[in-house]
């Protein structure tokens, strides 16, 4: 037991040995200052072009290209029912067929179905905008009321 208690006494002192002869040398050493920006430094900056801007697109331009898959601005049925097949082949996990897609996409069938106001089988941009989700605007609960003209907050 007497050996136990020395070792971890002895143990204790090399860390606090150590600690102390390692704050000591870092307390002395002193580091140069940082060099001055060069000359040619600050000309290699300026001579740095501005990325380009990127396009401004609106949510629906991208929503409408998300399901354009073949880039021909018309979506077809099927292409505006690929997510559809995806999510039906998740639900169907033990591939039996009990689930038939007709019974599982009714719903996007019907919107698409009224979205092709030309009957044509594809949408163009215009009926495609008519079956974005409708969102409702954000509540700001724990928003303050922002200060008269002459008050400051």
């Amino acid at each position: 037991m007497w050996r136990f208690l020395a070792g971890v006494g002895s143990a204790l002192a090399l860390v606090a040995a150590g600690l102390f002869l390692f704050r000591g040398v870092a307390a002395t050493e002193k580091l140069p200052p940082p060099p001055a920006p060069s000359a040619t430094a600050q000309t290699a900056d300026a001579e740095i072009p501005e990325p380009p801007a990127a396009s401004p697109r609106t949510r629906e331009q991208k929503r409408f290209d998300r399901y354009d898959k073949d880039r021909d601005s018309r979506i077809t049925r099927d292409e505006y029912l690929t997510s559809r097949r995806k999510a039906y082949a998740k639900l169907d996990t033990n591939g039996d067929g009990r689930l038939t897609f007709d019974e599982w996409a009714i719903k996007t069938s019907t919107k698409f179905a009224a979205a092709d106001k030309g009957r044509d089988g594809a949408l163009d941009a215009a009926e495609f905008a008519t079956t974005a989700v409708r969102r409702k605007p954000a509540k700001r609960v724990d928003c303050p009321p922002a200060p008269a003209s002459g008050e400051e907050g």
